[in-house]
C-alpha cells in the first residue's frame, strides 16, 4: 500500500490512531467510572503481537501518530514492551500516551527511554480535596510530581487534560490558567461529553466550552493556528504565559470538520467515531503476518461508513457506555 491513503468521503485524512491497550482503570472518576472498573465479556485484550501487526498495517496506510490509551494504559503489565515495539515501527513519527499519572514520578524516565515522546496527564482539580472527590484517589501531589518528572525525563510534549465540570471545578478556571503561566505545557479543557451511562451526571455537570473561550479572551489570550496532525483542541496563547491553553468542545459548531483520528478498542474494534453505534471487529485480520493487505483493504472499506459529524446535539451519543471503554 502507498502512504497517506486513509481518507473518508468528506475529504478528511487520518494520520492519527488512538489505540486502547486495556479497558481497566484504577481510578474511579465521577464522569467516567464512578463505581470503578467492571469487566465486561470474556474476550481478552489485543495481544502484543496483534497490536504490532495492526500498527504496521496502519503505518502502511500513512498513519504516523499513535496514542496509547485505556482505561489506564500503564496498568497493563506489558505496556512498556508494547510502547518500545511500536516506537520502532517504520513510519511512526510520534508515539504518545494518556495517563492518570499513577506512579508516574518513578516511571516517567522509563517511558521516555522506550520511545514515548508525548504525554497527556489527567488532572481535573488543583485542590487535593476536590481531586479526591472527582477521581476517588488522594493522589494530586503524586500526579503533579509526575508532570515534573515527565519534563525532567525529556518528553517533547507534556499536556494536562482537565474535564470541565460545573459545580466541581468550574471555579478553578483562573487557577488552571495561572498554573501554566510559568510551565512549558499545554492545559486542555475538555467539555464533558454525554455517553450512554452518564445522562443524569451530564445534565448536572455539563459546562459549555464557550465559558472557557470567554474567560480566555477576557484575559487577553489569542487563538493559535492549527498544526498538522494536531488533535481537536483549539489552542490559545498569551504573551505573558509560557504555557498554552487548549479547548476541546465537541458541542461547538463544525467540531467534526477537522477530525483526523481513528480509534481501536482494547479488544480490536475499529470505532469511526467516539459517539458511533459500535465498532467493527478487526481481530480476524490480525492473526498472522501475511494478513496485512487484507487488513488494509478492510480499513479502506470501513471508511465509507464514517459520518460527517456526530449527533450529540440531537441527544444521540451512540452506544459508547463510558469513555474508558474505547480510550476516550
Amino acid at each position: 500500500m502507498n502512504q497517506d491513503l486513509i481518507t473518508d468521503g468528506f475529504g478528511r485524512r487520518f494520520p492519527y490512531l488512538r489505540l486502547s491497550v486495556t479497558d481497566i482503570c484504577n481510578f474511579r472518576c465521577s464522569y467516567c467510572l464512578p463505581d470503578g472498573y467492571k469487566k465486561s465479556g470474556c474476550e481478552p485484550f489485543l495481544s502484543h503481537e496483534e497490536i504490532l501487526r495492526m500498527v504496521r498495517a496502519f503505518a502502511g496506510l500513512g498513519v504516523w501518530k499513535i496514542r496509547l490509551t485505556g482505561g489506564e494504559p500503564t496498568v497493563r503489565p506489558d505496556f512498556v514492551d508494547i510502547a518500545r515495539s511500536v516506537s520502532e515501527i517504520p513510519g511512526i513519527k510520534k508515539l504518545a500516551f494518556t495517563t492518570n499519572g499513577y506512579r508516574l514520578p518513578e516511571r516517567a524516565q522509563e517511558y521516555f527511554n522506550v520511545g514515548l515522546r508525548a504525554i497527556n496527564v489527567s488532572i481535573d482539580s488543583l485542590r487535593p480535596d476536590q481531586f479526591r472527590k472527582i477521581t476517588g484517589h488522594d493522589r494530586l501531589g503524586e500526579v503533579l510530581e509526575g508532570v515534573q518528572a515527565a519534563f525532567d525525563a525529556g518528553f517533547e510534549s507534556v499536556k494536562i487534560n482537565t474535564v470541565l465540570l460545573k459545580g466541581l471545578n468550574d471555579d478553578e478556571l483562573d487557577r488552571f490558567i495561572d498554573f501554566v503561566a510559568d510551565k512549558p505545557l499545554s492545559l486542555r479543557f475538555i467539555e464533558l461529553m454525554r455517553t450512554r451511562d452518564n445522562q443524569e451526571y451530564f445534565q448536572t455537570h455539563h459546562l459549555p466550552g464557550e465559558a472557557v473561550t470567554e474567560k480566555l479572551l477576557s484575559r487577553g489570550w489569542h487563538v493559535l493556528p492549527r498544526k498538522e496532525g494536531a488533535g481537536p483542541a483549539v489552542e490559545f496563547e498569551h504573551k505573558n504565559s509560557i504555557g498554552k491553553i487548549g479547548l476541546i468542545a465537541p458541542y461547538s459548531k463544525d467540531f467534526c470538520k477537522t477530525c483526523n483520528r481513528l480509534r481501536v478498542s482494547a479488544k480490536g474494534a475499529l470505532h469511526l467515531c467516539l459517539f458511533g453505534e459500535g465498532g467493527y471487529s478487526l481481530r480476524d485480520f490480525l492473526q498472522s503476518d501475511d494478513q496485512t493487505e487484507e487488513f488494509q483493504d478492510k480499513i479502506m472499506q470501513l471508511m465509507n461508513f464514517k459520518r460527517s459529524s456526530h449527533f450529540l446535539h440531537q441527544g444521540d451519543s451512540g452506544t459508547t457506555p463510558h469513555l474508558a471503554s474505547i480510550g476516550g
